[in-house]
């Protein structure tokens, strides 16, 4: 995992989680979460393993044991991104955290940039959601294939128009949320999967009244294992895309008072 060297943890509000789904990840598993505590110790972490038949929970398990800030929960079989974050994320509220994060295991997340998402959520407390953005002015990915460069932006730049995002990285999965604003969204209710999830998080957090900052990071290309994006989850993610976008557009339509017509006196 690379990762700056020579900056230290800081302090953060109140109790921390960060949500780490697993699928087939026991080459990163260990050298992620040392990282994440290493430099973030203050924190917990909770890794929600759907049935990896590579061992990845069975390692984790064993991690757990040792250290009393790594929590697992096992899901019987693969059942995709979303439905890991948001068995987390109630988890999560359950237990009183007060803050809750996403973060990918593969390695493509720096802890070093944890903490200055965490850092930025912690110095204003009117911010409900803190996006690791690579879109935005010292944001970057690394080692990245230029074709996927191109998938992530043009997804990117057309849910931003389709649904009115002001974020630059609407799709990034490197996220800080405070809790209050995931009390806001009625979890039980979000059917998305795949990366759109995000997508669509973000836009019930700014539906909700949410205040949203992004902090530049450096998103790193996996080094062991492989990528889970497919051509179905991009797939999927333009169709809920464009459906949530005909809706918007269409309660827009209905907002707009009618003008009422001229009366004529007849002859």
């Amino acid at each position: 995992m690379q990762d700056d060297a020579g900056e230290e943890a800081v302090p953060v509000s109140g109790r921390t989680l960060v949500v780490m789904p697993t699928y087939d990840e026991r080459g990163n598993i260990r050298s992620t979460l040392s990282g994440v505590l290493a430099r973030c110790p203050q924190v917990d972490i909770l890794v929600v393993d759907d049935g990896s038949p590579d061992g990845t929970g069975v390692l984790a398990d064993g991690m757990a044991r040792s250290d009393r800030r790594i929590r697992v929960i096992h899901r019987a079989g693969k059942q995709g991104l979303g439905p890991a974050y948001l068995e987390g994320f109630r988890w999560a509220l359950d237990q009183g955290y007060d803050t809750i994060c996403e973060m990918d295991m593969d390695g493509s997340h720096r802890p070093a940039d944890l903490v200055r998402i965490l850092a930025v959520l912690a110095s204003d407390p009117c911010l409900d959601l803190v996006i690791g953005s690579r879109r935005v002015k010292g944001g970057r990915t690394a080692n990245w294939p230029w074709y996927r460069d191109l998938i992530s932006r043009g997804g990117s730049l057309y849910a931003r128009i389709m649904l009115g995002l002001s974020a630059r990285d609407v799709t990034a999965g490197f996220r800080a949320y405070r809790a209050r604003i995931l009390k806001r969204i009625p979890l039980d209710q979000v059917r998305s999967n795949g990366y759109v999830f995000q997508i669509d998080m973000l836009r019930r957090v700014l539906a909700s009244g949410g205040h949203v900052a992004e902090v530049p990071i450096v998103f790193v290309e996996r080094k062991v294992g492989s990528s889970k994006m497919s051509s179905s989850i991009v797939a999927e993610a333009m169709v809920q895309v464009t459906r949530w976008g005909v809706e918007r557009l269409r309660e827009g339509l209905r907002s707009v008072p009618r003008k009422a017509g001229c009366r004529h006196s007849g002859r």
